[in-house]
């Protein structure tokens, strides 16, 4: 019983599927513009290019086609009192508005339309242009500079200048240079708003500020290290090899002997050969020897040749001794401070004890014995403190 039940309910719901298909495809068939578009697979139309609307039966009007309508794609056909090539001119443009300004008499051509009748010192399309300062100056503003009158009613114009230039009438042309942008002593070009830097020999960029890189082109050989500099470059040699861009071999060092002469006048040469049979003799001052060279070394060993090795590349030197000329001045002047110290402590010595006498001196004998003893203490005092505090002082 449940069974046939279901058999019977399947079977209905495929019969309303299957007359559901068919009647949507009789329905596009039939209400569907084939000649405009065709019916797809889910029972819709589909519209061509330039046709639209549920059944593909409206054309498409030209794109701005504002108040008018078409029978073929792209069409636009005006509406009544509408005119121009998107209808977008009304025919009654005088009647419906007032597009003439200052009193001027709007007249109606045709497609829509209009010119102005403008009264005397007004015009423009709409003469809502006064004839003012601007006109009677006759484009007074330079260098493309736009007058400006408000439209002819301000009682003076102004100039609105193109960037680059000032003044009243725009004739005065900024010196893009005045606040000089180049760098590296650049000469500074100017233009109409803008400048240019002319970059002095090993310098690059807008404002000369980039300097070119002489290492780029690596000028250094042998494995040297360059250093760049402005239009120059350095390179740090390695070991063996020299010239500006250590291309060269150095050289190998030549050796000469040199040796003291004799104490007691035997002999007048200070440089001789290796060769010398003359055996070393005693050193009491190191021999001053200049030759040509890079490093200073001293050798005071012996050697089996019986000769002090000095290589071209080495410089002996000895200092003089004694005072120079400023250890001597110096010695000078704090010989006079401490002169001129002692003078000022017995001068004030002398002047206390002469104080010390004045005071002491009384009429009375009783009384010059009493003063004698507080004059002795008094000077003794005076003697043992006043030269304290002068030195203190």
């Amino acid at each position: 019983m449940l069974r046939s039940f279901c058999l019977q309910l399947m079977s209905l719901l495929w019969i309303l599927v299957a007359h559901h298909h068919f009647t949507q495809g009789d329905d596009c068939s039939d209400h569907c513009n084939l000649a405009h578009g065709s019916c797809d697979e889910d029972g819709k139309c589909r519209c061509d290019k330039g046709w639209e609307g549920e059944y593909c039966e409206q054309c498409v009007r030209m794109p701005g086609c504002k108040h008018g309508t078409c029978h073929q794609p792209w069409q636009c056909i005006c509406q009544s009192g509408w005119a121009g090539k998107l209808c977008k001119k009304d025919v009654h443009v005088c009647e419906h508005q007032t597009p003439c300004q200052n009193g001027a008499q709007c007249v109606y051509d045709r497609d829509g339309e209009y010119s102005c009748l403008c009264l005397e010192g007004f015009h423009g399309k709409n003469c809502e242009l006064k004839t003012g300062p601007c006109d009677k100056a006759g484009s007074p503003c330079k260098n493309g500079g736009e007058c400006l009158d408000q439209n002819g009613f301000a009682k003076n114009y102004t100039c609105k200048c193109l960037a680059g230039f000032i003044g009243t009438h725009c004739e005065i042309d900024v010196d893009d240079c005045l606040m000089r942008p180049c760098a590296n002593g650049a000469t500074c070009l100017d233009g109409i708003n803008r400048f240019s830097c002319q970059c002095p020999t090993g310098f690059e960029g807008r404002f000369c500020s980039i300097n070119i890189d002489d290492c780029a082109s690596q000028p250094c050989r042998n494995g040297a290290k360059c250093y760049d500099r402005v239009n120059d470059f350095d390179c740090l040699c390695p070991e063996g090899f020299v010239g500006k861009t250590c291309e060269l071999l150095a050289p190998e060092p030549t050796w000469v002997t040199a040796f003291h002469p004799d104490p007691k006048g035997h002999g007048n040469d200070v440089v001789r050969s290796t060769a010398s049979s003359n055996p070393w003799t005693t050193q009491s001052e190191p021999v001053r020897v200049v030759v040509t060279g890079k490093r200073v070394t001293t050798y005071s060993e012996k050697s089996n040749g019986g000769g002090l090795l000095i290589s071209v590349k080495e410089v002996v030197t000895q200092q003089d001794s004694g005072l120079s000329q400023s250890q001597l001045i110096l010695v000078l002047v704090f010989g006079l401070l401490t002169a001129l110290l002692v003078l000022v402590t017995v001068l004030v010595l002398l002047k206390n004890w002469q104080r010390g006498r004045r005071r002491c001196q009384s009429p009375s004998q009783s009384a010059r014995k009493l003063q004698d003893q507080e004059c002795q203490v008094g000077m003794l005092s005076t003697v043992l403190i006043e030269p304290r505090k002068t030195t203190e002082l």
